[in-house]
């Protein structure tokens, strides 16, 4: 009899769903697989796959599809809002300077050094130990003068949410371009840009059971961005190239079907996350819940162990059948802490012994119920192990 494997690393990606794949499959084969910038049938049935997508997206967000930006993914899309509205104010004659918090997404992170190297200047906000922005630094650099201000809105590490509406309501009244990066918000909490008034969106399809390899930059004001890579006129000169229309269409329908399940999925999975982490406290009483003290998203439980290490942790669990993280996924195989718990202040001993649960809606208290049988053998050879080794 085969072992159950247990997947709580949802944040880091999702499995394309079925009704995905399905609307994908006709773009793939020879009745819609044109270039979509063609006139002849085959391009018209590639647009239209575009049109009807940016439709279903825009409505699902509070967005006109015309704001509908696609493309190769979150990373991508992080790079156009924050490079793209810094070059766009460049441009305007209005401060070269983008200021960021200091949890953000690496992409985020990068495209704000990224300004740096191209003669501009980066602002890193930063945060509370409850991972909360620090709005009074906000409020310094809206002072100083900035082009853009990038604060995301669900914390892919620890959860925590930011209060985005407040946050792009100041930057509003500042005349300042707000973004926010919303791919592990999406599809857990509420979203939209009809309550919250950021300039720029980020979404990203893996996240929500479309495929890797897609997203989309919500764009509300297209004096906001310039181009950072260049070539034909699709989507308004703001990202050209051939559209991923496979792509585009399998996010579209991830995205119908996150926003529909999104009021039903939430307490299922912040009830699975809760249980977890009562009964890890439980069975392994010094662990610290990293990000308790702030609202968070329902879906994410980012724990420490005293006296292990993440990467041992990690090896255990995977030989037991449980799959999660050390935090975001494309910082794995670091031996530093993540750069989100040492903005929070957590102590480098408790940041690298962190490990990430992330629920998603296939899981199942029997999901739970693994990890809590498996954790404390599992801890309590880690820490024999590192006993050992720190003689």
């Amino acid at each position: 009899m085969s072992r159950r494997l247990v997947y709580l690393d949802n944040a880091a990606t999702t499995p394309v769903r079925p009704d995905v794949l399905e609307a994908m499959l006709p773009y793939l084969g020879k009745d819609a697989f044109g270039n979509p910038s063609s006139a002849h049938r085959f391009g018209r049935a590639a647009r239209a796959g575009i049109e009807e997508a940016k439709r279903t997206i825009a409505e699902a967000l509070g967005a006109e599809p015309g704001q509908v930006i696609f493309t190769s993914g979150g990373t991508e899309a992080d790079n156009l809002a924050v490079i793209g509205a810094a070059l766009a104010a460049r441009d305007q004659g209005r401060p070269f300077r983008v200021a960021v918090s200091a949890i953000e997404h690496k992409a985020v992170l990068a495209a704000a050094h990224a300004v740096r190297h191209l003669g501009g200047e980066e602002i890193i906000l930063p945060v509370h130990a409850s991972g909360i922005v620090d709005e009074g630094a906000l409020t310094e650099a809206l002072g100083r003068g900035v082009a853009a201000v990038s604060v995301m809105w669900v914390n892919n590490e620890v959860g925590v949410v930011q209060p985005v509406a407040r946050l792009a309501a100041r930057c509003r009244e500042a005349g300042v371009c707000f973004h926010s990066d919303a791919v592990q918000a999406f599809g857990k909490l509420p979203v939209s840009l009809a309550d919250v008034g950021c300039t720029l969106l980020t979404i990203s399809g893996h996240k929500i059971g479309a495929s890797k390899g897609i997203g989309a930059l919500i764009v509300r004001d297209r004096h906001a961005v310039e181009a950072i890579i260049h070539g034909g006129g699709q989507q308004f000169g703001i990202r050209p190239g051939t559209e991923n229309v496979p792509g585009i269409v399998g996010l579209a329908k991830a995205v119908e079907l996150a926003a529909d399940e999104q009021a039903d999925l939430a307490p299922c999975v912040r009830s699975l996350r809760d249980e977890l982490e009562r009964r890890l406290l439980e069975v392994v009483p010094d662990a610290v819940i990293n990000g308790w003290q702030a609202e968070r998203a329902p879906h994410v439980c980012n724990v420490s162990i005293p006296g292990t290490d993440s990467e041992a942790l990690l090896m255990h669990l995977d030989l037991a059948g449980i799959a999660c993280s050390s935090g975001s996924a494309c910082s794995t195989g670091a031996v530093e802490p993540s750069h989100v718990l040492t903005a929070m202040g957590v102590p480098r001993e408790l940041g690298v012994a962190a490990l990430r649960f992330s629920f998603g809606k296939d899981n199942t208290v029997e999901d739970v119920e693994a990890v809590v049988a498996a954790l404390p053998k599992i801890v309590e050879k880690v820490r024999a192990l590192s006993a050992v080794l720190h003689r």
